[in-house]
């Protein structure tokens, strides 16, 4: 079988699925695992990956504004991979490229190949996500050994958390400021945490810095979308806002690697609640 992932989270389902030599091309964001990196790039954004957070969600609106897709697939390169299956999302046209796209894209292409939506919202929709690529790839048992795998962690996890659980706030961007939503209020669950910001299942949402620091928050989690901790540091230096400097400054700030471990709705979620965790507990972790 022959496949292409259009977003990092199918990629790194499909190595964990033990199927990443199946690969023969994957997004332009695709950087996990190091095996994966050297396989042709099909997706392609006019977005510069330099920019601030605030020139990026600028350039983000005006595109969509003009009707242009954030992320594209180059149908040329997708055309000579011939993939058996094409592995794209529902969830975020900002994250991936439109479902839509692709799927009027795959009609095209000879043999059509089949085309699978991942759509997660919450950890049991990750799951879920695995095991219907598990299926795709036929390789079922794996994916109810991974998905089983990853439900057990977080639930070894929830057992040991500490009453009373501390208010925590996951900050996904800074310029403008959203609240991480989807399955990171399960991860602070998870971890011994109360999210403060967001319910499980809902979308990340902007908020004003007045708002949120109406809710009094005992510990920050930055864990910016798509930045890694040394990208996040630099964004969180440029705040410059004084409500924002007082909000920053009313509890501690944990920096995560987002891109890594909260982004991305796939296994190493519960590497982000093992993280998140730490936070709580004011634990070094290496490689946060």
């Amino acid at each position: 079988m022959r496949v292409v992932t259009l977003l990092p989270a199918a990629t790194e389902i499909v190595a964990a699925l033990g199927a990443a030599d199946a690969l023969v091309g994957i997004s332009h964001e695709c950087d996990y695992p190091s095996s994966v990196v050297t396989l042709a790039r099909v997706t392609a954004t006019h977005i510069e990956p330099r920019a601030s957070g605030a020139e990026i969600d600028a350039e983000v609106r005006r595109l969509r504004a003009a009707g242009v897709p954030v992320i594209a697939v180059e149908a040329d390169a997708l055309r000579r991979l011939a993939p058996d299956l094409i592995v794209t999302q529902g969830l975020c046209e900002v994250c991936a490229v439109e479902d839509g796209a692709v799927h009027r894209l795959a009609t095209s292409l000879r043999p059509m190949p089949e085309v699978l939506s991942l759509g997660a919202t919450t950890v049991t929709g990750i799951k879920e996500d695995i095991r219907a690529l598990g299926r795709a790839l036929h390789r079922e048992r794996r994916a109810k050994a991974v998905s089983e795998k990853l439900g057990a962690r977080l639930d070894r996890l929830r057992a040991t958390a500490r009453e009373p659980r501390p208010s925590v706030l996951c900050i996904e961007w800074l310029d403008p400021l959203y609240l991480a939503g989807h399955w990171v209020p399960e991860l602070v669950d998870a971890a011994g945490g109360r999210d403060i910001g967001a319910a499980p299942g809902s979308h990340s949402a902007i908020r004003s810095w007045e708002e949120v620091g109406a809710l009094g928050a005992e510990l920050i989690v930055v864990m910016l979308c798509g930045f890694d901790v040394e990208r996040s540091r630099r964004e969180l230096d440029a705040v410059r806002a004084p409500e924002a400097r007082r909000v920053l400054a009313s509890a501690p700030i944990w920096l995560l690697d987002g891109n890594a471990y909260t982004s991305r709705p796939g296994p190493r979620v519960v590497e982000g609640a093992e993280r998140i965790r730490a936070a709580i507990e004011g634990r070094e972790v290496p490689g946060l």
